[in-house]
């Protein structure tokens, strides 16, 4: 298997700006010169296990947080992923998102039936 830089890249920047952190301020507390904090972010550059280590514990995130697009098991960091989106919904905002995820569930397997 491949190691997605792309999606590792994505969602680097995701928790980065959930925390309303630059990339300046994640690459002083993550030790990664700034410039690389962008190149990471664009996958234009492949990190390497010190650095992405650096990074996680920096954003207070698990290493298979940032690299569970590359991993062949990771259903425990969907649903961590999933309940943390779902943290601050209400009751209907919550099942309106369910219902959102049966339709989307149905069209995909429908549509891979096809082929």
């Amino acid at each position: 298997m491949e190691i997605n830089y792309i999606d590792i890249g994505k969602r680097i920047r995701e928790i980065r700006m959930s925390k309303k952190w630059t990339q300046a301020l994640l690459a002083e507390k993550s030790g990664v010169e700034p410039s690389n904090i962008s190149h990471i972010e664009r996958a234009a550059t492949k990190l390497s296990l010190p650095t992405i280590i650096n990074i996680a514990n920096a954003l207070e995130v698990s290493l298979d947080e940032l690299v569970c697009g590359s991993l062949i098991t990771n259903s425990h960091i969907s649903s961590k992923i999933i309940n943390d989106l779902l943290a601050d919904c209400s009751r209907e905002e919550i099942l309106a998102l369910i219902e959102v995820l049966k339709t989307t569930k149905n069209v995909l397997r429908a549509k891979n039936s096809r082929y």
